[in-house]
Formats: structure tokens, sequence, C-alpha cells
């Protein structure tokens, strides 16, 4: 199986840890380069957060338990880029 490089996944999460410890808490875990969290939508309980993460070889489960670890759920997976190195995404006619 090729390795995973990039993915992109929709999580909810408490408001405690902020974001920012949040995502470097991501960085953190094994295989992962880099991490950027992006919030979508906020309300008085949760926060909806597009997180985008990178590395060599990235493993999907773990990547899950540290999120829930620290009280997220992964709602999807959005995005997955895998092989020896991540294809860009292009418009196109359609887009």
């Amino acid at each position: 199986m090729a390795p995973i490089r990039r993915l992109v996944i929709d999580v909810l999460k408490p408001h405690e840890p902020p974001l920012i410890d949040f995502t470097d808490r991501i960085t953190e875990t094994e295989g992962v380069d880099a991490a950027t969290a992006t919030l979508i939508e906020l309300d008085q309980e949760v926060q909806n957060v597009k997180i985008s993460i990178e590395g060599e070889e990235l493993a999907f489960d773990t990547i899950e338990e540290t999120v829930d670890h620290l009280g997220g759920t992964v709602h999807s997976v959005d995005e997955v880029s895998c092989g020896d190195y991540v294809v860009e995404d292009r418009r196109t006619l359609q887009d």
C-alpha cells in the first residue's frame, strides 16, 4: 500500500484544549510533520474544525486516536494524498 502523505479531516472538538494547543498536539503524533487547523463553525459547546495534516507516512488510526484523546471526533476524511509525493489539486472545467 502506498504511504499516506496528506490527510484533510473534519473534526468536531470541545473548546478545550484551545485550537492552538489541539493542533500542536496533532503535530506531536508519530509520522506527522505539519498540521494546519481552520475553524469552520463555532457554537457554545463545540468547534467544527478542518485539519490538514502532512507527513512522510501518516497513520490514520494513530491520528484518530490523538483526536479522540483530546476529546474530539473525526466526522469525515475530506482529502487523501498517497504515493511518492503529493499531487496538488488542479482546477478543471468542471470546477
